[in-house]
Protein backbone atom coordinates (compact mmCIF):
# COMPACT_ATOMS: atom_id res chain seq x y z
CA UNK A 1 0.00 0.00 0.00
CA UNK A 2 1.25 3.51 -0.93
CA UNK A 3 2.21 5.89 2.00
CA UNK A 4 -0.84 8.47 2.63
CA UNK A 5 0.14 12.09 4.45
CA UNK A 6 -2.19 14.51 5.06
CA UNK A 7 -6.13 12.68 3.63
CA UNK A 8 -6.87 14.26 0.31
CA UNK A 9 -10.87 15.08 -0.70
CA UNK A 10 -11.92 14.86 -4.21
CA UNK A 11 -15.57 16.77 -4.92
CA UNK A 12 -17.38 16.01 -7.81
CA UNK A 13 -20.59 18.46 -8.43
CA UNK A 14 -24.15 17.51 -10.24
CA UNK A 15 -26.87 19.31 -10.85
CA UNK A 16 -28.00 23.14 -10.09
CA UNK A 17 -26.11 26.23 -9.00
CA UNK A 18 -26.85 25.68 -5.59
CA UNK A 19 -25.01 22.57 -5.96
CA UNK A 20 -21.87 24.04 -6.82
CA UNK A 21 -21.93 26.53 -4.28
CA UNK A 22 -22.58 23.98 -1.19
CA UNK A 23 -19.77 22.12 -2.38
CA UNK A 24 -17.32 25.50 -2.13
CA UNK A 25 -19.45 25.08 1.71
CA UNK A 26 -18.36 21.39 2.18
CA UNK A 27 -14.55 22.52 0.58
CA UNK A 28 -14.31 25.19 3.54
CA UNK A 29 -15.57 23.37 6.08
CA UNK A 30 -13.07 20.48 5.29
CA UNK A 31 -10.14 22.19 4.70
CA UNK A 32 -10.58 24.02 7.82
CA UNK A 33 -10.06 20.69 9.60
CA UNK A 34 -7.41 18.10 8.56
CA UNK A 35 -8.60 17.33 4.88
CA UNK A 36 -6.62 19.06 1.65
CA UNK A 37 -8.80 18.87 -1.18
CA UNK A 38 -7.49 17.93 -4.83
CA UNK A 39 -8.73 18.38 -8.50
CA UNK A 40 -7.12 14.53 -9.40
CA UNK A 41 -9.57 12.12 -8.80
CA UNK A 42 -6.45 9.76 -8.79
CA UNK A 43 -4.83 10.39 -5.86
CA UNK A 44 -8.27 11.44 -3.45
CA UNK A 45 -8.73 8.94 -0.42
CA UNK A 46 -12.19 10.07 -0.55
CA UNK A 47 -14.65 10.89 -3.20
CA UNK A 48 -17.46 12.83 -2.44
CA UNK A 49 -20.24 13.25 -5.03
CA UNK A 50 -22.85 16.27 -4.46
CA UNK A 51 -26.07 15.15 -6.22
CA UNK A 52 -28.88 16.06 -7.77
CA UNK A 53 -32.55 14.36 -7.66
CA UNK A 54 -34.78 16.77 -9.55
CA UNK A 55 -35.44 14.07 -12.72
CA UNK A 56 -34.81 10.70 -12.94
CA UNK A 57 -31.76 10.30 -15.31
CA UNK A 58 -29.79 13.07 -13.09
CA UNK A 59 -29.96 9.75 -9.83
CA UNK A 60 -29.58 7.45 -13.14
CA UNK A 61 -26.25 9.35 -13.84
CA UNK A 62 -24.63 9.09 -10.38
CA UNK A 63 -25.45 5.14 -9.93
CA UNK A 64 -23.29 4.92 -13.03
CA UNK A 65 -20.67 6.88 -11.79
CA UNK A 66 -20.72 4.88 -8.52
CA UNK A 67 -20.49 1.85 -10.54
CA UNK A 68 -17.13 3.51 -12.38
CA UNK A 69 -15.46 3.94 -9.08
CA UNK A 70 -15.68 0.63 -8.02
CA UNK A 71 -12.55 0.27 -10.49
CA UNK A 72 -10.75 3.08 -8.49
CA UNK A 73 -11.77 1.28 -5.18
CA UNK A 74 -10.48 -1.96 -6.70
CA UNK A 75 -6.71 0.01 -6.87
CA UNK A 76 -6.84 1.89 -3.85
CA UNK A 77 -8.37 -0.33 -1.03
CA UNK A 78 -8.63 2.35 1.48
CA UNK A 79 -10.65 5.10 -0.61
CA UNK A 80 -14.00 5.83 0.24
CA UNK A 81 -16.97 7.18 -1.46
CA UNK A 82 -19.93 9.93 0.04
CA UNK A 83 -22.77 11.00 -1.49
CA UNK A 84 -24.23 14.50 -0.50
CA UNK A 85 -26.85 16.61 -1.17
CA UNK A 86 -30.50 16.15 -2.29
CA UNK A 87 -30.33 12.82 -3.66
CA UNK A 88 -28.21 11.56 -0.44
CA UNK A 89 -31.13 13.17 1.11
CA UNK A 90 -34.24 11.21 -0.79
CA UNK A 91 -32.40 8.18 -1.13
CA UNK A 92 -30.09 7.45 2.30
CA UNK A 93 -31.54 3.62 3.24
CA UNK A 94 -31.24 2.33 -0.66
CA UNK A 95 -27.83 4.03 -1.08
CA UNK A 96 -26.09 2.68 2.17
CA UNK A 97 -27.54 -1.04 1.54
CA UNK A 98 -28.20 -0.79 -2.40
CA UNK A 99 -24.43 0.89 -3.68
CA UNK A 100 -21.83 -1.60 -1.68
CA UNK A 101 -19.50 0.71 -2.29
CA UNK A 102 -20.72 4.02 -0.52
CA UNK A 103 -19.21 4.39 2.75
CA UNK A 104 -21.13 8.38 3.46
CA UNK A 105 -24.15 9.38 2.95
CA UNK A 106 -24.93 12.82 4.09
CA UNK A 107 -27.65 15.64 3.34
CA UNK A 108 -27.83 19.63 2.03
CA UNK A 109 -28.36 20.36 6.30
CA UNK A 110 -25.68 18.31 7.82
CA UNK A 111 -22.58 19.19 5.99
CA UNK A 112 -20.98 20.90 9.55
CA UNK A 113 -20.38 17.10 10.23
CA UNK A 114 -18.36 16.06 7.80
CA UNK A 115 -15.02 15.67 9.52
CA UNK A 116 -16.33 13.76 12.00
CA UNK A 117 -18.21 11.60 9.67
CA UNK A 118 -15.18 10.78 7.59
CA UNK A 119 -13.13 9.87 10.60
CA UNK A 120 -16.17 7.35 11.91
CA UNK A 121 -15.70 6.25 8.16
CA UNK A 122 -12.21 5.87 8.12
CA UNK A 123 -12.38 3.53 11.35
CA UNK A 124 -14.72 1.53 9.00
CA UNK A 125 -18.24 2.00 9.87
CA UNK A 126 -20.51 3.62 7.22
CA UNK A 127 -21.91 6.72 8.10
CA UNK A 128 -25.15 8.83 7.28
CA UNK A 129 -26.73 12.13 8.85
CA UNK A 130 -29.50 13.17 6.62
CA UNK A 131 -31.30 15.69 9.61
CA UNK A 132 -32.80 18.53 7.58
CA UNK A 133 -32.53 22.05 9.59
CA UNK A 134 -35.36 24.90 10.04
CA UNK A 135 -32.10 27.22 10.76
CA UNK A 136 -28.98 26.23 8.56
CA UNK A 137 -27.61 28.57 6.30
CA UNK A 138 -24.25 28.32 6.34
CA UNK A 139 -23.83 32.04 6.73
CA UNK A 140 -20.48 32.31 8.08
CA UNK A 141 -18.51 29.88 6.25
CA UNK A 142 -16.30 31.60 3.70
CA UNK A 143 -16.81 28.85 0.88
CA UNK A 144 -13.55 27.66 -1.11
CA UNK A 145 -13.76 28.55 -4.48
CA UNK A 146 -13.58 25.32 -6.25
CA UNK A 147 -12.73 24.92 -9.72
CA UNK A 148 -13.12 29.27 -10.16
CA UNK A 149 -11.85 31.83 -12.98
CA UNK A 150 -11.34 34.51 -10.41
CA UNK A 151 -13.78 36.35 -11.94
CA UNK A 152 -17.31 35.44 -11.23
CA UNK A 153 -18.51 33.57 -8.06
CA UNK A 154 -21.94 32.25 -6.75
CA UNK A 155 -23.00 33.57 -3.11
CA UNK A 156 -26.00 31.13 -1.41
CA UNK A 157 -28.38 33.52 0.12
CA UNK A 158 -31.26 31.45 1.43
CA UNK A 159 -32.02 27.46 1.87
CA UNK A 160 -34.86 25.26 0.88
CA UNK A 161 -38.32 25.86 -0.95
CA UNK A 162 -41.72 26.25 0.87
CA UNK A 163 -43.70 26.73 -2.61
CA UNK A 164 -44.52 22.99 -2.88
CA UNK A 165 -44.81 22.08 -7.01
CA UNK A 166 -46.39 18.94 -7.89
CA UNK A 167 -43.79 17.64 -9.60
CA UNK A 168 -40.95 18.95 -7.73
CA UNK A 169 -38.91 16.81 -4.60
CA UNK A 170 -37.13 20.10 -3.63
CA UNK A 171 -38.96 21.01 -0.56
CA UNK A 172 -38.35 17.27 0.38
CA UNK A 173 -34.80 17.02 -0.10
CA UNK A 174 -33.59 20.82 1.11
CA UNK A 175 -36.34 21.29 3.83
CA UNK A 176 -38.05 24.54 4.74
CA UNK A 177 -37.20 27.55 3.52
CA UNK A 178 -34.48 30.31 5.40
CA UNK A 179 -32.78 33.36 4.49
CA UNK A 180 -29.58 34.12 5.80
CA UNK A 181 -28.00 37.35 7.46
CA UNK A 182 -27.75 40.34 4.97
CA UNK A 183 -25.16 41.34 6.91
CA UNK A 184 -23.00 38.05 6.28
CA UNK A 185 -23.93 38.06 2.32
CA UNK A 186 -22.93 41.83 1.69
CA UNK A 187 -19.31 40.78 3.32
CA UNK A 188 -19.26 37.88 1.31
CA UNK A 189 -19.42 39.84 -1.78
CA UNK A 190 -17.43 42.81 -0.68
CA UNK A 191 -14.47 40.31 0.13
CA UNK A 192 -14.66 38.23 -3.24
CA UNK A 193 -14.26 42.06 -4.53
CA UNK A 194 -11.12 42.81 -2.92
CA UNK A 195 -9.76 39.76 -4.21
CA UNK A 196 -10.51 40.77 -7.95
CA UNK A 197 -13.68 38.96 -8.58
CA UNK A 198 -16.16 41.32 -10.76
CA UNK A 199 -19.25 39.13 -10.56
CA UNK A 200 -21.44 37.95 -8.10
CA UNK A 201 -24.80 35.29 -8.49
CA UNK A 202 -27.24 35.24 -5.57
CA UNK A 203 -28.48 32.10 -5.35
CA UNK A 204 -31.81 30.77 -3.53
CA UNK A 205 -34.81 28.31 -4.79
CA UNK A 206 -37.03 31.29 -5.26
CA UNK A 207 -34.71 34.36 -4.37
CA UNK A 208 -37.83 36.70 -4.29
CA UNK A 209 -39.01 35.31 -1.47
CA UNK A 210 -35.96 36.15 0.50
CA UNK A 211 -36.78 38.06 3.45
CA UNK A 212 -34.87 38.77 6.90
CA UNK A 213 -35.93 40.45 9.79
CA UNK A 214 -33.53 41.33 12.92
CA UNK A 215 -33.34 44.49 15.52
CA UNK A 216 -35.66 46.32 13.15
CA UNK A 217 -33.42 45.70 9.81
CA UNK A 218 -36.24 44.58 7.56
CA UNK A 219 -34.57 43.09 4.58
CA UNK A 220 -36.25 41.98 1.30
CA UNK A 221 -34.59 40.90 -1.65
CA UNK A 222 -34.82 44.13 -3.59
CA UNK A 223 -33.14 45.73 -0.78
CA UNK A 224 -30.77 42.99 -0.38
CA UNK A 225 -29.97 43.49 -4.20
CA UNK A 226 -29.15 47.23 -3.60
CA UNK A 227 -27.14 46.80 -0.71
CA UNK A 228 -24.90 44.26 -2.70
CA UNK A 229 -24.67 46.19 -5.95
CA UNK A 230 -23.61 49.54 -3.93
CA UNK A 231 -20.41 47.78 -2.76
CA UNK A 232 -18.93 49.41 -6.19
CA UNK A 233 -20.30 50.26 -9.68
CA UNK A 234 -17.43 47.46 -10.78
CA UNK A 235 -18.42 44.46 -8.81
CA UNK A 236 -21.39 42.82 -11.44
CA UNK A 237 -24.53 41.26 -9.72
CA UNK A 238 -26.56 38.57 -10.82
CA UNK A 239 -29.42 36.13 -8.94
CA UNK A 240 -30.98 33.30 -9.49
CA UNK A 241 -34.62 31.70 -9.30
CA UNK A 242 -37.68 34.21 -9.47
CA UNK A 243 -40.66 32.79 -8.93
CA UNK A 244 -43.37 34.17 -11.37
CA UNK A 245 -45.72 34.49 -8.12
CA UNK A 246 -43.28 36.80 -6.32
CA UNK A 247 -41.68 38.79 -8.97
CA UNK A 248 -42.56 42.23 -7.31
CA UNK A 249 -42.32 45.43 -9.61
CA UNK A 250 -39.94 46.98 -7.00
CA UNK A 251 -37.52 44.29 -7.70
CA UNK A 252 -38.05 45.88 -11.42
CA UNK A 253 -37.36 49.36 -10.45
CA UNK A 254 -33.81 48.25 -8.53
CA UNK A 255 -32.60 46.87 -11.82
CA UNK A 256 -33.38 49.88 -13.50
CA UNK A 257 -31.45 51.81 -11.42
CA UNK A 258 -28.46 49.93 -10.94
CA UNK A 259 -25.98 50.15 -14.05
CA UNK A 260 -24.46 47.01 -12.69
CA UNK A 261 -27.05 44.66 -11.73
CA UNK A 262 -27.54 42.98 -14.97
CA UNK A 263 -30.21 43.10 -16.95
CA UNK A 264 -31.51 39.50 -17.45
CA UNK A 265 -34.51 37.29 -15.25
CA UNK A 266 -34.61 34.20 -15.18
CA UNK A 267 -38.34 33.38 -14.61
CA UNK A 268 -39.54 29.61 -14.94
CA UNK A 269 -43.26 29.27 -16.75
CA UNK A 270 -43.40 25.38 -16.45
CA UNK A 271 -46.40 25.51 -18.91
CA UNK A 272 -48.04 28.05 -21.10
CA UNK A 273 -51.71 26.31 -20.24
CA UNK A 274 -53.42 28.14 -17.05
CA UNK A 275 -54.95 24.54 -16.28
CA UNK A 276 -51.51 23.05 -16.16
CA UNK A 277 -50.26 25.55 -14.14
CA UNK A 278 -52.99 25.00 -11.30
CA UNK A 279 -52.20 21.15 -11.96
CA UNK A 280 -48.19 21.88 -11.07
CA UNK A 281 -49.87 23.93 -7.86
CA UNK A 282 -47.59 26.85 -9.76
CA UNK A 283 -49.72 29.57 -8.09
CA UNK A 284 -50.63 31.83 -11.14
CA UNK A 285 -52.00 32.42 -14.58
CA UNK A 286 -50.59 32.82 -17.69
CA UNK A 287 -52.55 36.14 -17.64
CA UNK A 288 -49.87 36.75 -14.58
CA UNK A 289 -46.92 35.20 -15.90
CA UNK A 290 -47.93 37.61 -19.24
CA UNK A 291 -47.97 40.11 -16.59
CA UNK A 292 -44.70 40.15 -15.39
CA UNK A 293 -43.50 39.61 -19.06
CA UNK A 294 -44.81 43.30 -20.09
CA UNK A 295 -43.47 45.06 -16.63
CA UNK A 296 -39.98 43.50 -17.41
CA UNK A 297 -40.10 44.93 -20.76
CA UNK A 298 -41.53 48.39 -19.65
CA UNK A 299 -38.94 48.59 -16.54
CA UNK A 300 -36.02 47.39 -18.97
CA UNK A 301 -36.51 47.02 -22.63
CA UNK A 302 -33.44 45.45 -23.37
CA UNK A 303 -33.40 42.83 -20.28
CA UNK A 304 -33.35 39.22 -21.70
CA UNK A 305 -35.76 36.68 -20.22
CA UNK A 306 -34.98 33.04 -19.71
CA UNK A 307 -36.97 30.02 -18.87
CA UNK A 308 -37.80 26.48 -17.62
CA UNK A 309 -40.24 24.28 -19.34
CA UNK A 310 -41.72 20.83 -18.72
CA UNK A 311 -43.14 18.76 -21.55
CA UNK A 312 -45.92 16.34 -20.87
CA UNK A 313 -47.08 17.02 -17.53
CA UNK A 314 -49.76 14.94 -16.03
CA UNK A 315 -52.74 15.45 -18.18
CA UNK A 316 -51.26 17.74 -20.30
CA UNK A 317 -53.41 17.87 -23.62
CA UNK A 318 -52.31 18.62 -27.29
CA UNK A 319 -54.20 21.80 -26.66
CA UNK A 320 -52.09 22.25 -23.49
CA UNK A 321 -48.96 22.18 -25.72
CA UNK A 322 -49.71 24.02 -28.40
CA UNK A 323 -50.73 27.03 -25.56
CA UNK A 324 -46.90 26.46 -24.56
CA UNK A 325 -45.92 27.11 -27.81
CA UNK A 326 -48.09 30.29 -28.29
CA UNK A 327 -46.37 31.77 -24.72
CA UNK A 328 -42.63 30.81 -26.07
CA UNK A 329 -44.15 32.80 -29.66
CA UNK A 330 -45.76 35.39 -27.26
CA UNK A 331 -42.62 36.11 -25.04
CA UNK A 332 -39.24 35.25 -27.27
CA UNK A 333 -37.30 34.00 -24.99
CA UNK A 334 -33.86 34.06 -25.49
CA UNK A 335 -32.93 30.70 -24.07
CA UNK A 336 -34.84 27.89 -22.22
CA UNK A 337 -34.37 24.74 -20.33
CA UNK A 338 -36.05 22.77 -22.07
CA UNK A 339 -37.35 18.97 -20.33
CA UNK A 340 -39.69 15.76 -20.52
CA UNK A 341 -41.98 15.37 -17.26
CA UNK A 342 -40.20 12.51 -15.10
CA UNK A 343 -41.94 11.83 -12.11
CA UNK A 344 -40.86 12.28 -8.63
CA UNK A 345 -41.00 9.68 -5.78
CA UNK A 346 -43.35 11.54 -2.89
CA UNK A 347 -44.18 14.53 -4.62
CA UNK A 348 -47.75 15.43 -5.00
CA UNK A 349 -47.98 14.55 -8.31
CA UNK A 350 -46.58 10.84 -7.50
CA UNK A 351 -48.98 10.74 -5.04
CA UNK A 352 -52.04 11.72 -6.44
CA UNK A 353 -51.73 12.34 -10.18
CA UNK A 354 -51.44 10.12 -13.08
CA UNK A 355 -48.03 9.73 -15.64
CA UNK A 356 -50.10 9.33 -18.56
CA UNK A 357 -48.99 10.87 -21.48
CA UNK A 358 -46.79 8.47 -23.51
CA UNK A 359 -42.70 8.73 -23.26
CA UNK A 360 -43.36 9.12 -27.36
CA UNK A 361 -45.49 11.67 -26.71
CA UNK A 362 -42.99 13.40 -24.03
CA UNK A 363 -40.63 13.37 -26.28
CA UNK A 364 -42.35 14.75 -29.67
CA UNK A 365 -43.08 17.83 -27.63
CA UNK A 366 -39.95 18.59 -26.61
CA UNK A 367 -38.63 18.12 -29.81
CA UNK A 368 -41.22 20.77 -31.12
CA UNK A 369 -40.12 23.04 -28.08
CA UNK A 370 -37.14 23.10 -28.78
CA UNK A 371 -36.96 23.56 -32.78
CA UNK A 372 -39.12 26.95 -31.73
CA UNK A 373 -36.69 27.63 -29.04
CA UNK A 374 -33.86 27.62 -31.36
CA UNK A 375 -36.07 29.85 -33.87
CA UNK A 376 -36.77 32.58 -30.93
CA UNK A 377 -32.84 32.21 -29.73
CA UNK A 378 -31.51 32.65 -33.43
CA UNK A 379 -34.08 35.72 -33.84
CA UNK A 380 -32.81 37.58 -30.40
CA UNK A 381 -29.08 36.83 -31.05
CA UNK A 382 -29.62 38.42 -34.53
CA UNK A 383 -31.15 41.70 -33.29
CA UNK A 384 -27.95 42.48 -31.38
CA UNK A 385 -25.99 42.28 -34.24
CA UNK A 386 -24.12 45.95 -34.96
CA UNK A 387 -24.40 47.21 -31.25
CA UNK A 388 -22.09 47.17 -29.13
CA UNK A 389 -21.99 45.84 -25.23
CA UNK A 390 -19.73 46.18 -22.37
CA UNK A 391 -18.56 42.74 -21.66
CA UNK A 392 -16.35 41.59 -18.77
CA UNK A 393 -14.09 39.16 -20.00
CA UNK A 394 -13.84 35.77 -18.17
CA UNK A 395 -11.53 33.85 -20.63
CA UNK A 396 -9.66 32.76 -23.61
CA UNK A 397 -11.76 31.05 -26.19
CA UNK A 398 -11.52 26.82 -26.38
CA UNK A 399 -11.53 27.23 -30.64
CA UNK A 400 -9.05 29.67 -31.17
CA UNK A 401 -6.23 31.29 -28.14
CA UNK A 402 -6.09 34.55 -29.93
CA UNK A 403 -9.37 34.94 -28.91
CA UNK A 404 -11.15 35.81 -25.90
CA UNK A 405 -15.02 35.14 -24.68
CA UNK A 406 -17.05 36.95 -22.05
CA UNK A 407 -20.75 37.89 -21.09
CA UNK A 408 -22.83 41.17 -21.56
CA UNK A 409 -25.20 42.20 -18.89
CA UNK A 410 -28.04 39.94 -20.67
CA UNK A 411 -25.47 36.97 -19.89
CA UNK A 412 -25.04 36.28 -23.55
CA UNK A 413 -21.49 35.07 -24.62
CA UNK A 414 -19.72 37.14 -26.96
CA UNK A 415 -16.03 36.15 -28.26
CA UNK A 416 -13.68 38.65 -30.11
CA UNK A 417 -10.09 38.86 -30.74
CA UNK A 418 -8.04 39.43 -27.85
CA UNK A 419 -6.04 42.55 -28.70
CA UNK A 420 -4.05 43.30 -25.19
CA UNK A 421 -6.75 42.34 -22.94
CA UNK A 422 -6.83 39.92 -20.24
CA UNK A 423 -9.81 38.01 -18.20
CA UNK A 424 -11.53 40.22 -15.61
CA UNK A 425 -11.70 43.44 -17.59
CA UNK A 426 -14.47 44.89 -19.24
CA UNK A 427 -14.61 45.95 -22.61
CA UNK A 428 -16.37 47.23 -25.13
CA UNK A 429 -17.33 44.71 -28.25
CA UNK A 430 -19.08 45.74 -31.22
CA UNK A 431 -21.11 42.19 -32.83
CA UNK A 432 -20.41 41.64 -36.16
CA UNK A 433 -22.09 38.37 -36.01
CA UNK A 434 -24.22 35.44 -34.59
CA UNK A 435 -24.88 31.76 -34.22
CA UNK A 436 -27.94 31.18 -31.87
CA UNK A 437 -25.91 30.64 -28.93
CA UNK A 438 -22.93 32.94 -29.06
CA UNK A 439 -22.14 36.75 -29.98
CA UNK A 440 -18.68 36.97 -32.54
CA UNK A 441 -17.34 40.57 -32.59
CA UNK A 442 -14.33 43.14 -32.44
CA UNK A 443 -13.29 45.65 -29.97
CA UNK A 444 -14.96 48.90 -29.73
CA UNK A 445 -13.09 51.62 -31.06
Amino acid sequence: MEERNKQKVFIETYGCQMNFSDSEIVGSILSNDEYNLTTDINEADYILINTCAIRDNAEQRIRKRLKELKALQRKRSWLKIGVLGCMAERLKDQLMEEEDNVNLVVGPDAYRSLPAMLKEVESGVKAANVILSEEETYAEIDPVRLGSNGISAFISIMRGCENFCAYCVVPYTRGRERSRDPKTIVAEAKRLFENGYKEVTLLGQNVNSYKWTDDGDNVDFPELMKRVAEISPMLRVRYSTSHPKDLSDKLLEVMAAYDNICKCIHLPVQSGSSRMLKLMNRKYTVEWYMDRINAIRSYMPDCAITTDVIAGFCGETEEDHKQTLDLFGKVGYDYAFMFKYSMRPNTYAHKYLKDDVSEEEKTRRLEEIIALQGQLSLASYQKDVGKTFEVLIEGVSKRNKEQLFGRNSQNKVIVFDRGNHQPGEYVKVKVLKCTSATLIGELAE
